[in-house]
């Protein structure tokens, strides 16, 4: 009877440490709020390792993406606004863009208490300059000038 009870708690020994193993405390926090340029540099290049740092790398591409389709929408081929940034072709992928601007960030410290939006964009423009000729097209008109000959 004894070499069971024995032979039982050696086989539950390491549950009852499983309790205190819970409940140490996470070594990184999830990823749940980014607003600053550093805060976006430090989501982009992490220094995690495991899940954290795979849920903070998504966090990065997906803000990298909604900001990208967003200045897409809001500045069409073709369209009337300069674009604020020309991406070139072929264009780098989400990682290559995350990484380049967590470098850019770390180069440029004085911005990384602006919001994190400002500082992409920034970065963008730095890194991606649209050439000369890129320039707004001619403003289309839908009704004659004042003063026009009728």
């Amino acid at each position: 009877m004894r070499t069971r009870i024995a032979a039982a708690l050696l086989a539950c020994g390491p549950l009852a440490l499983a309790p205190a193993m819970a409940q140490t405390p996470a070594a990184t926090p999830a990823v749940t709020h980014v607003q600053t340029v550093a805060d976006l540099a430090a989501v982009c290049d992490p220094g995690w390792s495991g899940v954290p740092k795979l849920e903070a790398i998504a966090y990065c591409q997906g803000f990298l993406t909604s900001a990208g389709q967003y200045h897409t929408l809001l500045h069409p081929a073709g369209g009337t606004r300069k674009p604020l940034y020309c991406v070139p072709n072929p264009a780098p992928t989400v990682a290559e863009a995350g990484l380049a601007f967590a470098a850019w960030s770390r180069a440029n410290p004085n911005y990384n208490a602006e919001p994190a939006l400002d500082g992409l964009l920034r970065f963008a423009q730095s890194k991606y300059p649209c050439p000369a000729d890129a320039a707004a097209p001619a403003r289309r008109t839908t009704r004659p000038a004042p003063n026009a000959a009728r």
